[in-house]
């Protein structure tokens, strides 16, 4: 990794090196955290979580061949090379600012936003891959500990690297944007997700803003422009937003919208750019209606990035679902909408409309949206409301929360509506409340771990 060596990496730091003057110059490989994972020459990160204290792996990880590791406290019976710092997370943050600020020939995109930041992520690597060698966000690594590991994983050979930002509280953004300085920001809305923290949907749009703080000089940045809170963001750094939407007074929008259920939708993008008009026509293999408006972020992007309007239809329509976002798998007895990564007010919405196409018998099975704070009890009370009025046939709602998405159901509709506290409450009935040919929604907040009642249903 270049300049990645143990001189720098004190310099970068503040820490105290021990042990290292034979490797002081040698170029770490890789950083890892996890001893199982150990290559020649990587970083150790000694990482104190809830079940295991990385400190007492160390000495094995430097027997299994790493240079050194990061530590925040002197570790007994260990004598090899080791940076002692006071906090291993900020001190990866450092270290991952330094290897970003190093790729010099590398393109970042960083995209943010309430809802969609996975999605958008996606589409926009999907449609940069027809023109650059792209590296993306893995998983979830998306957080203060996920970013830094994403920038570890960039190459130098890397030409694009699409690396999304997720938050939680307040000066959180500043962090993630200090390490990933996007040449190009996307931002897809300013939604209710961490109210909890933020309060007000203005809070959301303050944080996430901070994305812009280490952009480069000639970066662009994207909004939603049907969001009304991003519609307002002004020109930022020198650079003035470019947005997409539905509404025709966006840089680019969509028109024509044909809905086609589990087929996927179809709809033209138009492109306004010096008073001439574009127009590209889309039939997009991914269901729900909202996801138009990844497919436009995506366009934008790779416009941004001189990719040829065909190559980004040709993306565009080869997409493929990712696992727990709108994801639609067909087994022997169920077609399952697997959306159970992530849940806010909107995107369970999103969800209740695309069941809503289904033929034969629908049934959603709705967790807890967390992190929405005092008004917790009226969105999950409005999605129960939703779900009646969308004429599902069986709603079963799991979780404390979801108590109050149960009442806003049993008030709305006279169909089987169910209740369960826990997930294995759930799971003991659920094989009996299926019959053969449901369509199954699995929706719920992250931490619910719906990927459990997935997984069960594609083997009933």
């Amino acid at each position: 990794m270049k300049n990645l060596t143990l001189k720098n990496l004190q310099t970068v730091t503040g820490g105290k090196l021990c042990n290292a003057k034979e490797v002081l110059n040698t170029e770490i490989t890789s950083v890892v955290s996890d001893s199982r994972k150990i290559r020649e020459d990587c970083l150790f990160l000694c990482i104190k979580g809830e079940k295991a204290d990385g400190h007492d792996f160390a000495a094995k990880a430097v027997e299994d061949g790493a240079l050194a590791v990061v530590c925040e406290r002197k570790i007994e019976k260990y004598n090899g090379p080791y940076l002692l710092v006071e906090s291993v997370l900020k001190a990866t943050q450092e270290i991952a600012e330094f290897y970003r600020m190093g790729l010099t020939t590398t393109k970042v995109v960083g995209i943010t936003g309430s809802v969609g930041k996975t999605s958008t992520k996606e589409f926009v690597s999907a449609v940069l891959s027809k023109k650059y060698r792209v590296r993306k966000t893995k998983g979830n690594l998306n957080n203060q500990w996920g970013v830094p590991f994403t920038i570890f994983d960039i190459k130098e050979s890397d030409e694009v690297a699409v690396i999304e930002m997720g938050i939680g509280d307040f000066g959180e953004m500043d962090h993630l944007a200090k390490m990933v300085r996007p040449d190009i920001a996307v931002i897809t809305n300013i939604g209710q997700s961490h109210l909890e923290f933020f309060k007000t949907r203005d809070g959301i749009l303050k944080e996430k803003s901070q994305i812009f703080n280490y952009m480069t000089p000639d970066g662009s940045i994207i909004l939603n422009g049907d969001d009304d809170k991003l519609s307002k963001v002004g020109t930022t750094k020198g650079i003035r937003p470019r947005f997409y939407g539905l509404s025709r007074k966006c840089d680019i929008c969509a028109e024509n919208i044909v809905d086609n259920g589990f087929k996927g939708v179809d709809f033209d993008v138009v492109m306004r750019d010096g008073g001439g008009k574009m127009s590209l026509h889309v039939s997009m293999p991914i269901p729900g209606k909202q996801m138009v408006y990844n497919a436009l972020a995506a366009t934008l992007v790779g416009l941004e990035m001189d990719v040829a309007p065909l190559l980004i239809k040709n993306a565009l329509e080869h997409l493929e679902g990712t696992s727990g976002r709108n994801n639609v798998i067909k087994t022997d007895r169920f077609t399952i909408i697997d959306d159970c990564y992530n849940a806010s007010p909107a995107s369970m919405e999103s969800a209740l409309d695309l069941l809503k196409t289904a033929e034969g018998r629908k049934v959603a099975v709705l967790g807890d949206m967390f992190e929405l704070g005092e008004d917790s009890d009226k969105y999950h009370f409005q999605i129960g409301k939703k779900a009646g009025e969308n004429d599902i046939d069986l709603i079963i709602c799991v979780g404390d929360n979801s108590e109050k998405t149960f009442m806003g159901a049993k008030m709305s509709t006279d169909k089987q509506v169910e209740f369960y506290r826990t997930v294995d409450e759930c799971l003991d009935m659920l094989k009996f409340l299926l019959k053969d040919g449901d369509t199954v929604l699995v929706k719920a907040s992250n931490g619910m771990n719906f990927s459990r009642i997935v997984e069960s249903v594609k083997l009933y």
